[in-house]
């Protein structure tokens, strides 16, 4: 396939700090679209002014940016892999984990004016279990399958609250505003609509304020008396309370605060109490709440760390969880520099390596190769 050489892309979770810059071998649409399309510019901020230079979506997350190239040999290999007695699973293994998001919606796109079939459907009968719901995921692309994760979450009975929070917490504005018009592309309903219908009183109003995507930028300085207020005011909300928490003051502070941010805060209220943020959030939160407030935390102070806490959370314990295990593996595999991150911080904190964790911990052989063909 010759799509050119890979450039590490800036998808990951959470986002990294990095503006996205598009690389040589992709190309903009129409000079109409040079600047921020519709559905990526900055909205009023809810919780404070508007700081920071906004940056650019995540490689994948603006529907202007196409890849260059000529994908149609990978899509005839992938045609011929499916076609007629039996399926030749290496090819499709070999072929779907090497492009990034945009090579991936170019080959999509060729395979199916190529072919005039569905790349997804075409897989999604010619292939089954947990092997078909990875590479369906790695078809759709990251923010196709944000989209797919969040409805997925929301329905039946309950909230599957660890995939709502895997795809929503940590994500910069521009991403946050990709998803949200995807998904009601997809699904003709707001995304906030739909979350909200799912969630408790208190989680739904913190879960407003998370995909509100009126965050601080990453570009917005860290201003030392602020920190001080925000430390304090942190303080005085949680443990420094008899009892119970201010839960509006914590949740505000947390989701209107960029990464950067949140960690001199994180970092300041250790050195201030002797003692976590995380830990003070423990101590007075419980349930979802708490969950999506430490997830929030952590990912803002160590993403690579938290990814790596993640992937070892989902192969724990009795059985494999394995929806949560490839929708993480596929989410990393995005962002090639912060996957290698991943793998050593995994390999610091668990003493083992993380390739041969998942091949331990994975039975069938297909489904196995396409997990481990992601991390390497």
């Amino acid at each position: 396939m010759s799509y050119g050489p890979f450039q590490g892309n800036h998808y990951g979770a959470p986002p990294t700090q990095q503006e996205f810059g598009g690389p040589q071998q992709f190309q903009q649409g129409p000079p109409q679209f040079q600047q921020w399309p519709a559905q990526f510019q900055p909205q009023a901020q809810q919780w404070g002014p508007p700081q920071g230079h906004p940056i650019f979506p995540s490689l994948g997350y603006d529907p202007n940016m196409i890849a260059n190239g000529d994908a149609s040999r990978d899509a005839n290999a992938l045609r011929t892999a499916m076609k007629g007695f039996g399926t030749d699973e290496r090819t499709l293994i070999t072929v779907l984990t090497k492009p990034d998001p945009l090579q991936m919606a170019l080959l999509r796109n060729t395979y199916n004016s190529i072919h005039r079939r569905d790349l997804l459907s075409d897989i999604k009968s010619e292939t089954s279990g947990s092997f078909r719901d990875g590479l369906m995921s790695l078809v759709r692309g990251p923010l196709a399958q944000d989209t797919y994760n969040i409805n997925q979450a929301i329905q039946g009975i309950g909230t599957k609250e660890s995939l709502l929070n895997d795809v929503l917490i940590g994500r910069t504005n521009a991403d946050m505003r990709a998803i949200k018009q995807a998904y009601y592309n997809e699904y003709h309903k707001t995304m906030e609509s739909d979350i909200r219908g799912d969630l408790s009183m208190k989680t739904e109003k913190l879960f407003d304020m998370l995909v509100a995507a009126t965050r601080a930028e990453e570009s917005t300085p860290v201003i030392p008396h602020e920190v001080d207020k925000h430390v304090g005011d942190l303080y005085a909300a949680t443990i420094g309370r008899t009892h119970g928490a201010d839960e509006i003051t914590v949740c505000s502070i947390l989701t209107s605060r960029s990464d950067g941010q949140i960690r001199v805060i994180a970092q300041q209220f250790e050195m201030r109490y002797n003692t976590t943020l995380v830990k003070a959030i423990e101590k007075r939160f419980d349930g979802h709440m708490e969950d999506v407030l430490v997830l929030l935390i952590k990912r803002a102070c160590d993403p690579a760390m938290t990814d790596a806490e993640q992937l070892e959370s989902a192969m724990s314990g009795v059985g494999t969880k394995d929806s949560l295990l490839i929708q993480r593996i596929v989410r990393i595999h995005w962002n090639r520099q912060h996957l290698d991150q991943v793998k050593r911080a995994y390999q610091h904190r668990y003493k083992k390596d993380l390739i041969s964790r998942v091949k331990g911990e994975i039975r069938d052989k297909y489904y196995e190769a396409l997990m481990v063909a992601c991390l390497t």
